[in-house]
């Protein structure tokens, strides 16, 4: 492999816990959520170009591989803040399920980012791969830290947490079900008057700032998912599409300790004591027709690094 070429792993994430605090002036929600990677990867493919253009080709046809992917839009963003003359191709062979609140778009967008940045030869530096990632998407500034981490404001502004072995959890069963929520709708739906309330509280309750003083301390993502997990679409979602709550159900039956939403939907994961505990489950999951399930693990901040590459992530050396 020369250095005008690379071929990288692109890791999707769950959410630990989302919380939706209230609308800004801005019309987006106020969020606070704690995002996790793990091991469920695309994989792409770079080859730097001297022609200028962005090539991206993905065998999956309902892919769209021109602009409309973050992958695209990472690659002009990269090429016209550096005044980048070269191009690349970059080829993407998907296995993160799409609309599953998994972060797989973003994933690919952070990873063409870092590695772009990096065949170019740019002299960008963590600070500033995180502006453009923030203009990308919300969850794609995350995927630039990988681990445990916390995003506030639209969910684009991330602060890595500890992620040690003693706070970690890492045999997971994800369950991609048949249903699609776009985010969009998710969204939506929590504006609806009849459906932001829980038993009289309201779900977009708590201000920016007592969300923000709870993160001081390193979480204990064990107490964390059993105690203080929760995820604000749920309350709309499962009313939506009934198979989502199904699914969750599915993974409580087959011994999961707790299962929760990833990010907006529609997929949900549950969280086994150890690896056996992960195999019994997968025997005893009753799938329904056209459900997909992932057993994974989850990865620190340290893994993620590894696996993609800790030249890659250089460019946070060089100061925020």
């Amino acid at each position: 492999m020369n250095s005008y070429s690379l071929t990288l792993p692109s890791f999707a994430k769950v959410n630990w816990s989302v919380r939706l605090l209230g609308r800004r002036p801005d019309g987006y929600h106020e969020v606070r959520t704690i995002l996790q990677t793990i091991s469920i990867q695309d994989d792409l493919e770079f080859e730097v170009t001297r022609d200028g253009s962005i090539d991206l080709t993905c065998e999956q046809p309902d892919i769209p591989t021109d602009n409309r992917n973050l992958i695209v839009r990472a690659a002009n963003a990269l090429k016209q803040r550096y005044h980048v003359a070269e191009g690349a191709r970059i080829r993407l062979v998907k296995r993160i399920p799409a609309q599953a609140g998994l972060g797989g778009g973003s994933s690919n967008a952070a990873v063409s980012l870092l590695t772009l940045a990096h065949l170019w030869k740019t002299s960008a530096t963590g600070a500033e791969l995180l502006d453009i990632a923030a203009r990308l998407g919300a969850d794609v500034p995350f995927f630039l830290l990988g681990g445990v981490a916390l995003g506030t404001g639209t969910g684009a502004t991330v602060s890595a947490l500890a992620d040690d072995d003693e706070r970690r959890i890492p045999h997971l069963i994800v369950i991609k079900p048949n249903a699609t929520v776009s985010t969009a709708a998710a969204y939506a739906a929590m504006n609806l008057p009849a459906l932001t309330t829980k038993k009289q509280d309201p779900i977009l309750s708590n201000s920016q700032t007592s969300a923000n003083s709870e993160d001081s301390q390193p979480w204990p993502l064990s107490d964390l998912f059993l105690s203080e997990s929760q995820n604000d679409f749920e309350a709309v979602i499962f009313d939506i599409e009934p198979e989502i709550r199904r699914a969750r159900d599915t993974l409580l039956q087959a011994g999961a300790l707790g299962a929760l939403l990833a990010g907006s939907g529609s997929s949900v994961f549950g969280i086994f004591a150890d690896a056996e505990a992960q195999q019994r489950g997968i025997k005893e999951i009753q799938a329904e027709a056209g459900w997909r399930i992932f057993p994974c693990v989850t990865l620190s901040r340290d893994e993620y690094r590894r696996q993609i590459g800790l030249e890659l992530f250089h460019f946070f050396e060089k100061g925020q």
